[in-house]
């Protein structure tokens, strides 16, 4: 980033390159003057993490120009790839100047608590930071408040519906996001935020909490059935109770919460029996 430029920001998410969360983050840093390019997968791709994967054409990754809904000024690419992927091609120019910053959402669904690790749209955020770049992850609690436990929040491994979506608010989360932006920007090299926000009218959020990871996520995986040669698996929520001061807990009391995170790190007080 230089005084005589915007920053340039690419915009990716795991939900698809259509979804409104996407749109709706594009236009929060479009309207604050970012130089704004949006590059996400075509279809669903939510649980990759980090992955790599990418559907190829002769040994060619595919992408193709798209627009979005209100945004026709914002260059935009939907790419047979994983977001995470995508973050990587982005740092390597395929989408034009590298990015500054990299902003990965809005989920559909939060992404709170350890269970971040299977996340597509954290992964895209993670792999951003691990090459160097700034980047924030965004995610919008759509859990109703009957469906959600003890447990609220976290990464959901079912992909949860979209039915509801054009009345959910997006734009809340991306206000909150923006609000990041001047921060994000001058923060160190591989700096990395996860922001988890309630699905609320702006002026019912009760406030941004910087918070911990919760030591678990939204839900769990159970076996439901089993037989020769296959499992059938379940999703339950988790009824852990949340514990103060985390994502998951800020979440449940109506707040928003932003997490500082990296990707990889050694334990070097481990002590490991090799020699020497």
């Amino acid at each position: 980033m230089t005084a005589d430029r915007p920053p340039r920001v690419l915009v990716t998410n795991d939900d698809g390159v259509h979804a409104p969360g996407i749109r709706a983050l594009a236009r929060a840093a479009y309207e604050r003057g970012l130089d704004v390019v949006v590059a996400a997968p075509e279809a669903e791709a939510s649980g990759m993490s980090a992955a790599l994967s990418a559907v190829t054409d002769d040994g060619r990754l595919v992408f193709r120009e798209t627009e979005l809904d209100g945004l026709p000024g914002v260059p935009a690419y939907a790419v047979a790839a994983s977001p995470a992927y995508i973050a990587v091609l982005a740092g390597l120019g395929v989408f034009g100047p590298e990015p500054d910053l990299l902003l990965s959402g809005i989920n559909r669904g939060a992404n709170a608590g350890h269970a971040v690790l299977h996340s597509g749209t954290v992964g895209a955020a993670l792999t951003a930071g691990n090459n160097g770049l700034r980047a924030l992850a965004v995610s919008l609690d759509v859990l109703t408040p009957a469906a959600a436990s003890a447990g609220s929040g976290g990464a959901a491994i079912a992909v949860l519906d979209s039915v509801d979506d054009e009345s959910r608010h997006w734009s809340t989360a991306a206000e909150l996001a923006a609000t990041l932006l001047p921060w994000l920007s001058g923060a160190d090299p591989g700096t990395v935020l996860n922001l988890n926000v309630p699905d609320l009218p702006a002026e019912q959020v009760a406030g941004l909490r910087q918070a911990t990871l919760a030591p678990f996520g939204q839900v769990q995986v159970s076996v439901a059935e089993r037989g020769e040669g296959f499992v059938r698996t379940a999703v339950e929520a988790n009824a852990v109770r949340a514990v103060p001061g985390t994502d998951i807990a800020w979440l449940a009391d109506g707040y928003a919460a932003v997490t500082a995170i990296r990707a990889l790190g050694h334990l070097p007080e481990v002590e490991l029996p090799v020699d020497g």
